[in-house]
């Protein structure tokens, strides 16, 4: 996919409360809308609807985006490399799987804003372990739960409880902090101004719950799995599918007795479709990493 049409960017010259005003005018997509566009993608490489689902999930590349704040980058070109991860997940969205493209798209999205991260600081190098990058991301966070995000050196009983929390020595936890600058930037620093209105931090915060940092450590072999998860479910009649979907897939998962209804059999059989689908899956899922040499259980 390398044409997505005049895709709006993010840059010090327009501003960025523009920008975020900008892309709050591309309407949201119903879920027939987004199907139908995803389908012509991937059957006909559509590059015009192809730029209406990159449009339309701009406000979530941008919301996601400043979640990042604090890291000394210039947020225009946050928000570019997470434009940039949900292009990539337009390319790769497959409607079929039975997902809607916001919920695969945050992981291309949050994987390329913290490559990018990473990219730029130097002292997080490709050989820092999982630990260490997961310090990076969740340092503020672990401070903010203690108090301590005024401080300049942290007091050693401070620094003793984040290496705990977090799994690394108490040097480690000294270095980094120094080497992020201590105290943490204000929620009411000003984001982007278009002479009318004025964009602060704390207006883009993204519910606390959204812990996407923490998430680091884990980030490739979880979407290794995510893209093992989608292919795998070929093997998968409709039925077990939509099964399997209903039970495990959902947030609120759907009752046995509900499907029992749905499908005309008994609690029971709805079980057994579900368990003997989720073994199907798992052996799927198996046989795909060893053919893409990949170590995981799966």
């Amino acid at each position: 996919m390398n044409n997505y049409g005049n895709l709006p960017a993010p840059s010090p010259e327009q501003g960025l409360n523009r920008y975020l005003q900008e892309i709050r005018k591309f309407p949201l997509l119903e879920p027939e809308e987004e199907y139908m566009l995803a389908k012509r993608w991937v059957d006909h490489q559509d590059t015009e609807a192809a730029h209406k689902m990159v449009t339309s999930h701009l406000r979530l590349a941008a919301k996601l985006a400043m979640g990042y704040r604090g890291y000394g980058l210039p947020q225009a070109e946050v928000i570019s490399e997470a434009n940039v991860g949900l292009m990539q997940a337009v390319k790769r969205f497959d409607p079929e799987k039975g997902f809607r493209l916001a919920t695969y798209a945050m992981w291309w999205i949050r994987a390329s804003i913290q490559e990018y991260i990473l990219r730029s600081w130097s002292l997080v190098k490709l050989g820092t372990t999982s630990a260490q990058k997961k310090l990076f991301f969740n340092l503020r966070k672990a401070k903010a739960r203690i108090g301590a995000l005024e401080e300049g050196d942290l007091r050693p009983e401070n620094v003793q409880r984040i290496a705990t929390d977090l799994n690394v020595t108490e040097d480690e936890v000294r270095d980094m902090n120094r080497r992020l600058g201590g105290g943490d930037a204000s929620l009411n620093a000003t984001v982007g101004s278009d002479g009318e209105t004025t964009t602060q931090w704390q207006d883009w915060l993204e519910d606390t719950d959204a812990n996407q940092a923490e998430q680091y450590a884990e980030r490739d072999e979880l979407e290794s799995r995510r893209e093992l998860l989608m292919e795998a479910m070929d093997v998968l009649n409709d039925r077990e599918k939509d099964i399997l979907m209903q039970r495990r897939l959902k947030d609120q998962p759907v009752t046995l007795e509900e499907l029992s209804g749905q499908y005309d059999v008994s609690r029971e059989r709805i079980r057994q479709i579900e368990v003997r689908a989720f073994e199907k899956l798992q052996k799927r899922m198996q046989a795909l990493a060893r053919e893409k040499g990949m170590l995981t259980s799966a």
